[in-house]
């Protein structure tokens, strides 16, 4: 093949790169303290069995500058565009960005771009592929508000930088190389009700050769919402498009571009964000375990910062819940959903970052103060009333048990206690005032289900989503119980007495002849269901995503209380056993028509959705901690692989990256607003966690694949006879020493107390 000078050195480029990173990886190995961030490959799990995957993304960690090459999904070897932003996770992105060569038509502003994935260049803090059709090489480095796009060109030809927006969008020229951008964005927004929103991003753009100064051979056209750039055969083979992004103003948009990329180049914006990704990177450090697990692990870890994200731009943000712009002396955070979040990102938050975790609640005691409800969903442009109940009533409660507090408190409590007391429990209508319907749950103690073909009443009901009868009254128990302990704490005895006692109304839906929660109609009445597959798409009419037998687990606050429904402790390892063990009953297609979300299975247990995270570790309160080793060790080793098919459903973000973190370091918080965390064997023979109190180990030197069973366990050099270990232990540093073997040892810790009540 006869390669151009420019094509030989674009794959030269290319080519380096990846023997580079192959350079890196190799002596990595021999390192005798590596490069966390090394690990870190952003394409694990970009491939999911159904539904969403995950996305490989370009940002500063938990900050407002994010992007990902756009795709039909990454077994295409077409871009569609680069965006300049992304407003939400896996969500809205705006101003497409492209790259031509020769001239321009209408097509070009659609066109798609042909690359070779192995020749990507993927770190959270780079990206860089080559189009192999158009002999272009792209970079990306993403600063906190800002970014810089970097383009070889071939010398021999006209090319192009082409940015389109919606019908919104304006642009003018602010210098010979310098652009304005106004794109105005509408999103919709259920709160309660569907409405559409507009968020307003002002974006400030240089155009410059790799010295930073303006690129000769080049000229701006502007045609409504399209801007081309144009470079003739004189223009530097190499050019960069700087970028400030704001929510606040043009001028806001300026001074950002001014404070991140003033004499800043590609490679030092690039290295500054390797440092930001190794600060947070290196507060675990990890030995033995295979190079995968470490590339499994430190991905993860990677992920559990793609949100939330700061928005404060000099001390000031602009809140979609009141579209007003506000002054902040602390960073303003949005883009959560606390459904999936609650169970394990914001619990791994407390132990890595406690002075943002207490950020980000106070942003939702603002949003709360400026829109009238505790968000669920926040989003740029409000709160998304997406999946169901008020879980950040227990990252208050969580946090504040463990000893965050910088938070207006009184407010915090008073916007859970108004979204349990006067909001609707209908799904994806969190906000909403509270319905007859509603009034019927509080008189029941329970949602009311519908029988097989029975006509919806109430309007508020989604179509789809429909009323998910079981899964809200177990949700809506769990809320309860967060604001009644809450109360408790806060010496609000009224309070506590009045929400502890519908905490305990998920019994009232317990099913002793199926050892399931099963629906029942407003009389109080069971409905006759197969819990394994009945209820519609996703078990929408009765549970939600996941099925009776994942919801028969779904009270992690109560779990003692669901062993003595269960029929005791080893009534319920037997019932365990049978959830890993028990057949779908029906072809894999079949089930899976109906629930997509539920995947990674294992007999009736789904690793692909969050609410099966902490059905694992139930052994532990029941006298047979082994088998939460043995469960768990199984469960990483085949569900979350270092490669593209590596997470097994809906990770939404960070959720379920938060399980395998803590999970491969051996201690998961199973209940999320208790300071406690279940014990499990960790896949590493050395775990050292920065914390508050210094470091805290977790010391398995035997730890292999074989090699899994707790033998004995010591903390602090005392004999530890419990599988569960305190958040006070934990942040105040020290060393849980475990001695591993290949069998199990089935009488350590079968006697233990549970250590918080």
């Amino acid at each position: 093949m006869n390669f151009s000078h420019q094509k030989q050195k674009n794959f030269n480029f290319s080519l380096w790169a990846i023997l580079a990173g192959l350079l890196i990886s190799s002596s990595m190995s021999q390192a005798s303290q590596p490069d966390p961030a090394s690990y870190v490959d952003p394409r694990i799990g970009n491939i999911a069995p159904f539904l969403v995957p995950t996305y490989p993304t370009y940002q500063q960690p938990n900050q407002m500058l994010r992007m990902h090459p756009i795709r039909p999904d990454y077994k295409s070897d077409q871009y569609d565009y680069f965006p300049l932003q992304i407003l939400s996770h896996r969500k809205e992105r705006v101003l497409e960005m492209r790259v031509s060569r020769g001239s321009v038509n209408s097509s070009s502003w659609k066109q798609k771009m042909v690359y070779d994935h192995d020749l990507e260049v993927v770190h959270p803090w780079l990206f860089e592929t080559f189009l192999i059709e158009d002999d272009i090489t792209i970079g990306f480095t993403p600063g906190k508000k800002a970014a810089i796009y970097r383009y070889n060109f071939p010398s021999d030809d006209q090319k192009y930088i082409l940015i389109a927006g919606s019908n919104k969008m304006t642009a003018k020229l602010a210098g010979a190389n310098a652009l304005n951008i106004t794109e105005q964005f509408t999103q919709t927004v259920r709160n309660p009700d569907p409405k559409r929103v507009a968020v307003n991003i002002w974006c400030y753009a240089e155009i410059t050769d790799i010295q930073g100064k303006p690129a000769a051979g080049m000229e701006i056209k502007i045609d409504r919402n399209r801007v081309s750039i144009e470079f003739d055969k004189n223009a530097p083979e190499t050019v960069l498009l700087k970028y400030a992004i704001s929510y606040i103003s043009k001028d806001q948009a300026k001074r950002n571009f001014d404070t991140e990329l003033t004499s800043q180049s590609f490679d030092g914006l690039a290295a500054t964000a390797k440092t930001a990704w190794d600060i947070q990177l290196n507060k675990i450090k990890v030995k033995g375990g295979t190079d995968a697990q470490k590339r499994t692990f430190y991905t993860a870890l990677y992920r559990t910062h793609e949100r939330m994200v700061d928005i404060t731009e000099d001390d000031k943000y602009y809140s979609g819940y009141d579209q007003k712009v506000h002054k902040a002396n602390r960073p303003f955070y949005i883009d959560d959903w606390v459904w999936d979040t609650y169970r394990a990102q914001h619990p791994l938050r407390t132990i890595l970052a406690p002075e943002q975790a207490q950020d980000m609640l106070q942003s939702y005691v603002e949003m709360y103060k400026q829109s009238g409800a505790m968000p669920t969903f926040p989003l740029i442009s409000g709160n998304h009333s997406c999946m169901s109940c008020y879980h950040s009533s227990v990252i208050f409660l969580d946090a504040y048990r463990k000893g965050l507090t910088n938070f207006d408190i009184e407010k915090a409590y008073e916007g859970v206690r108004k979204n349990l007391t006067q909001g609707t429990w209908i799904p994806w209508r969190q906000g909403a005032k509270a319905t007859p319907l509603d009034k019927r749950v509080e008189e029941l103690g329970f949602m009311p289900a519908l029988h097989p073909g029975q006509k919806e009443t109430e309007p508020l009901v989604d179509g789809f989503e429909k009323r998910q009868a079981v899964a809200i009254s177990l949700g809506r128990s769990l809320d309860n119980w967060a604001i009644s302990q809450w109360a408790k704490e806060l010496g609000k005895s009224a309070d506590q007495a009045k929400f502890a006692a519908i905490s305990d109304q998920y019994k009232l839906l317990w099913s002793d002849k199926e050892k399931l929660f099963m629906p029942k109609d407003d009389k109080g009445q069971w409905i006759n269901i197969n819990p394994k597959i009945d209820g519609g798409k996703g078990f929408r009419d009765y549970y939600d995503e996941n099925n009776g037998w994942t919801f028969a687990w779904n009270v992690a606050h109560d779990i003692p209380g669901l062993i003595e429904l269960i029929g005791g402790k080893d009534q319920t390892i037997k019932r365990l056993d049978q959830l890993f063990r028990e057949s779908l009953g029906m072809s894999s297609i079949a089930f899976h028509l109906e629930g997509p979300d539920s995947t990674g299975m294992v007999g009736q247990f789904s690793m692909g959705n969050e609410p099966s995270f902490h059905i694992p570790y139930i052994y532990n309160y029941c006298g047979a901690p082994w088998k939460t080793q043995q469960r768990t060790r199984f469960l990483l080793d085949v569900w979350f692989k270092d490669n593209v098919f590596g997470i097994p459903g809906d990770e939404d973000g960070g959720g379920m990256s938060a399980w395998v973190v803590f999970t491969a370091m051996g201690f998961y918080p199973v209940t999320p607003g208790e300071p406690v965390y279940a014990i499990t064997s960790p896949v590493f023979t050395e775990v050292t966690i920065d914390v508050q109190g210094g470091q805290f180990k977790v010391s398995a030197p035997a730890s292999s694949k074989v090699n899994k069973y707790i033998q004995k366990a010591y903390l602090n050099g005392k004999p530890l006879e419990s599988p569960f270990i305190t958040h006070a232990q934990i942040i105040a540093g020290g060393t849980l020493s475990l001695e591993l073997g290949p069998k199990p040892n089935k009488q350590w810790a079968a006697e233990s107390i549970y250590p918080f009540k």
